[in-house]
């Protein structure tokens, strides 16, 4: 709608976890390794932990299209709110088992254990990455210990990438979780972007739709950003998208910290220290009242 007047090809601000748009900060890039590393080294199982819209999704997603060129079988769940029946049958699906493994555990283990072998004698490999990992039902969470469980003398068959919100790892600390906490071989741990990387994750995703981040946003607009969003790279997309709608229909360019600030009032987003209770609109002037204006604000 607004990418013709900004001059961009796309939109750059979309939710979706496109790899081309994946901005590696140090963190990114450091978790973007252990999950490479995880599945090409077969590492048994490696855990991803993260806030909700920090780019673990995106991660992934990335990871998944460098071990396809590996010649990598993934099988990728991204929904781990399933029966135990349920999810042995995804998993025949995702690994090509015969038809009727999932009916007899024995079958299916056999099965998966063959195919396993036969796809590491070809120089391919195998492995299992489920996200929203906290949400993981006990039973899955045993069953999944039991999988990584699959070896040879000297690799592990199945390497597990287990990724989730920081749920996931207050789970892992539960005493009945022990034996599956001792397998992880490798765990990283995804922050928020600070105001610098914030500014450069604006500028990469404007720049791969073909824009200019400097003609699109006023240097106090992104400091705004920044502190409104607390560094998460999906409320900053979410932020940005909306403030160029406004900013079109408003014929503003580059958008202003204002057009930014009331996008942030319409998300009910207040800024780093600030409680929500005292984020109230700035009251016209000259008009007095009880509702506060806060300084973070404006």
């Amino acid at each position: 709608m607004y990418e013709r007047y900004y001059g961009l090809r796309e939109r750059p601000f979309d939710l979706t976890p496109n790899p081309r748009y994946l901005f590696l900060s140090t963190k990114h890039r450091e978790a973007l390794s252990h999950l490479h590393y995880g599945i090409s080294g077969r590492k048994g199982i490696t855990v991803l932990v993260g806030d909700a819209g920090t780019g673990k999704t995106t991660l992934v997603h990335t990871a998944l299209e460098r071990q396809r060129e590996e010649h990598t079988c993934a099988v990728y769940l991204s929904n781990p709110l399933l029966t135990r029946k349920e999810f042995f049958e995804f998993l025949a699906w995702g690994f090509g088992l015969d038809a009727g493994a999932e009916a007899s555990k024995t079958r299916f283990v056999l099965e998966l254990t063959r195919t396993l072998l036969a796809r590491r004698e070809a120089g391919g490999t195998s492995a299992l990455i489920i996200d929203e990992a906290q949400c993981l039902p006990y039973e899955l969470m045993e069953e999944i210990r039991l999988l990584a469980n699959i070896e040879t003398a000297s690799d592990k068959l199945l390497p597990v990438v287990m990724v989730g919100q920081p749920e996931l790892a207050d789970r892992l600390n539960e005493p009945s979780l022990r034996q599956l906490k001792q397998r992880v071989a490798l765990r990283c741990v995804l922050a928020a972007l600070d105001a610098p990387e914030t500014e450069a994750y604006i500028s990469n995703r404007v720049s791969v739709a073909g824009g200019n981040s400097d003609q699109l946003f006023t240097g106090s607009a992104i400091d705004t950003i920044f502190e409104h969003s607390r560094g998460i790279p999906r409320t900053v997309s979410v932020i940005c998208d909306n403030a160029l709608l406004n900013g079109f229909a408003a014929d503003e360019r580059p958008v202003s910290r204002e057009t930014v600030l009331e996008v942030c009032r319409d998300f009910d987003l207040c800024s780093a220290g600030t409680p929500a209770a005292s984020v109230a609109p700035a009251l016209p002037p000259g008009t007095t009242g009880a509702a506060p204006r806060t300084s973070s604000f404006f």
